[in-house]
């Protein structure tokens, strides 16, 4: 409890008591109203005999006996006052008493208080009243986004309770299911429960995030309005203060007879304190916060399950990718929070300007300010506390999984050619089909697919690369788990819960892809049954060796593969043809990364010309497809040039398709998987020694001249910061600029 010597803080004592805080500035606003009308009154009667200004200060001591209540403890206090007039109230009493004695007033004397003072209180009043509806207004949209983050977590209750009926449904169908449609019931129950564990874990993390949100509503948002208003009703006490002062002032030198009543007078108004009417409100209407309690876990009635998050191996992934989002949203939302939060502090300041008089701008305007400001503060607030309450629940639970995640570099799609998703094997196309796809490998996935992908990006990948990756991603993804239709097996497959688990039946995920397993339905199905396709793709699943491959798909390549070669007469006559016979031939022992900006980068095995052999520098210029530059002369194995021939040249054959499930094309791509390591290379003659930098954030490039980073990749430093903020740095043998604090030294 405050002491009269100490200022109090209502936000800190009265807690949510808005509305009788709100009812108690309003009141004492509204009676600057009459305090101006009675100096207008008293300003028409001055001119008349000393009666009639007796009978004006009777009256008044009239109204403020009805308003005594009202304005020192407000309308209804919790507590019977003892000592019932206020601070302001006595005052008051005092400046009728001194008018009262004095009755000749002269008709300058009040003139000049119709000028000095009534107008100027009148439009202070006016002024206070706005100050008031801003706060009422601020207020209001608090409580709305209250609500609002109250009835959030009541749809995700909904969608959880949904996600577990959904799980229910597809067990019943499971068992009601015949054999030749059970695999896939199974299959649609065993994705179900995974996608009410994701469910499941959206809403706890909603119940923490509300309960963080009710916690800054009633200790930090509503205290703080309460301030507020606390601040203004002593401003408005402070600013009658000055008035009355004005009053008094005009009415001591109105009249040498009535020095020593204004000088008692005087004397008086100072010892009326702005905090005084606050702290005896504050005694007579402090009461107990009612908070409500933090919101806990509620099991949906048909699937009994505990508080505790999902931490299997298929959660993790959404886990992780979800801490991966919000540990970036955190940093980015705490340097914008920080800014804003700076811009408000300077509004405030400007306020406090205003009120001491160093500053001649609206405080109205400067308050509409804010709240403007404070209402966009939150909203960033409420996004990083959402991240930040996301980043602790999950490291609570199972640790810091982004710690050596592998993230892929997804950007957003709309993708015009048929594609299928890396993870579900399903297609995406069409105007309305969102997904990502990674720019360092190629994975390509929904948008629903995102969030559960695998924090495996094997980093910058070749287009060469990227096709194998995505053909062995695509035959993972077509492989449907083997399904056991023998009864005692069906225990061991089934998810395990931390429940008590209800079903009965066996649950198995499906290919979600066109083309499905048929491993396990040889014995089920008869032959006459199998469609086309469905024989087809069991003829390659034997051929293979792997139970339920799927076939890929052939894409043909572009139509000008197929125009047919010149006569070999043309071609054997050609001058360019015959000078490339002759210039010299190389193979690439191993490959090289280009560190220079005359250098090539060039991958094992690819043939190239040799344009200028090995100086005794230890390198050489070779050109690859269109494009040259220097290579160590130890990564490449000179061919012997071919002698002239007049026999016309084989015509090229049609290429082959972009996809290959053969056990040759997977043998291949296993063997390029495991580069070989080139030896160490010299230094070439003249070369700057590189200085290289690290990425120390995540950065998405706004402009073809920047460069997009993730944290850890790898640069050539070019050029400093140079006052702009910007560094230019080197990759690839291409120079773009990227943020200079995003960057330290390698």
């Amino acid at each position: 409890m405050a002491t009269p010597d100490v200022a109090p803080h209502f936000g800190a004592e009265l807690k949510d008591a808005f509305k009788p805080v709100n009812n108690w500035v309003f009141n004492g606003i509204g009676w600057l109203d009459e305090i101006q009308q009675f100096y207008r009154e008293r300003s028409a009667i001055e001119k008349e005999y000393a009666a009639k200004l007796t009978a004006l200060c009777k009256k008044y001591y009239d109204r403020k006996a009805k308003k005594i209540s009202p304005l020192s403890v407000g309308d209804n206090p919790t507590m019977t006052p003892g000592s019932l007039e206020s601070a302001s109230l006595t005052t008051w009493t005092t400046q009728l008493s001194a008018v009262e004695s004095h009755a000749a007033e002269r008709d300058k004397f009040g003139t000049d208080l119709l000028v000095q003072v009534a107008e100027p209180l009148k439009q202070a009043g006016l002024q206070y009243e706005e100050l008031r509806k801003c706060h009422v207004d601020f207020h209001t949209k608090l409580e709305k986004e209250r609500d609002a983050n109250f009835g959030e977590l009541k749809k995700a209750k909904g969608k959880y309770d949904g996600a577990c009926q959904e799980v229910e449904t597809r067990r019943k169908k499971t068992e009601s299911s015949f054999d030749h449609s059970k695999t896939k019931a199974q299959a649609a129950y065993q994705q179900q429960i995974l996608e009410m564990n994701n469910v499941k874990n959206t809403y706890l993390i909603s119940i923490n995030v509300t309960n963080k949100m009710k916690e800054r509503f009633f200790h930090e948002y509503v205290p703080e309005i309460l301030d507020g208003l606390q601040d203004l009703n002593e401003t408005r006490i402070a600013k009658l203060n000055s008035f009355w002062s004005i009053a008094a002032q005009l009415e001591k030198t109105s009249s040498s007879r009535s020095s020593e009543h204004m000088a008692n007078l005087l004397n008086e108004i100072p010892r009326n304190q702005p905090h005084l009417d606050s702290l005896m409100f504050l005694r007579h209407n402090v009461i107990q916060l009612q908070e409500p309690t933090n919101f806990g876990f509620e099991p949906s009635p048909v699937w009994h399950d505990d508080d505790t998050l999902i931490t299997d191996e298929t959660a993790k992934v959404f886990l992780r990718n979800l801490l991966s989002k919000s540990k970036t949203q955190v940093r980015d939302l705490r340097v914008e929070s920080e800014q804003k939060r700076r811009e408000v502090e300077a509004a405030k300041q400007v306020r406090k300007n205003i009120q001491q008089g160093r500053d001649k701008r609206s405080e109205v305007d400067v308050v509409r300010s804010i709240f403007y400001l404070q209402e966009a503060l939150h909203e960033i607030e409420h996004k990083r506390l959402t991240a930040d309450v996301e980043t602790s629940t999950i490291i609570s639970a199972v640790g810091d999984l982004s710690l050596g995640a592998r993230n892929h570099n997804f950007k957003s799609q709309t993708f015009k050619i048929p594609t299928n998703c890396d993870l579900c094997g399903e297609r995406i196309w069409g105007l309305s089909a969102k997904g990502y796809d990674c720019r360092d490998c190629g994975y390509t996935c929904h948008s629903k697919c995102e969030m559960k992908v695998p924090a495996e990006c094997p980093g910058e990948q070749t287009k060469e690369e990227k096709k194998k990756l995505k053909a062995e991603r695509q035959e993972q993804a077509s492989i449907a788990p083997a399904v056991e239709h023998e009864p005692s097996s069906a225990s061991s497959t089934a998810p395990s819960l931390t429940r008590q688990n209800t079903m009965n039946s066996l649950s198995s995920g499906y290919a979600v892809s066109a083309n499905r397993s048929l491993s396990n339905v040889g014995s089920h199905a008869a032959p006459a049954e199998l469609s086309p396709e469905s024989t087809t793709a069991a003829a390659t699943a034997t051929a293979t060796g792997k139970p339920g491959a799927k076939r890929n798909r052939i894409l043909a390549p572009p139509p000008t593969q197929y125009i047919s070669s010149p006569p070999p007469s043309e071609l054997a006559s050609t001058p360019a043809s015959k000078a490339a016979d002759r210039e010299p031939r190389g193979k690439m022992l191993y490959s090289y990364q280009a560190t220079g900006a005359d250098e090539i980068t060039v991958q094992e095995g690819e043939n190239v010309t040799i344009l200028e052999p090995d100086d005794g520098s230890g390198w050489m210029r070779i050109k690859s497809s269109s494009l040259e530059g220097l290579v160590p002369a130890s990564y490449v194995e000179a061919l012997p040039t071919p002698p002239p021939s007049s026999a016309s040249p084989r015509v090229a054959d049609r290429p082959g398709s972009t996809y290959s499930n053969s056990s040759a094309s997977l043998a291949g791509s296993t063997a390029a998987a495991a580069k070989r390591v080139g030896p160490a290379v010299a230094p070439r003659r003249g070369a700057k020694k590189l200085h290289y930098v690290e990425a120390l954030y995540d950065y998405e490039a706004r402009s073809d001249m920047e460069w997009s980073m993730s944290e850890g990749d790898r640069f050539v430093l070019v050029n400093r910061d140079t006052g702009d903020g910007w560094a230019d740095v080197e990759r690839g043998g291409v120079t773009k600029s990227v943020p200079a604090n995003y960057i330290q030294d390698a």
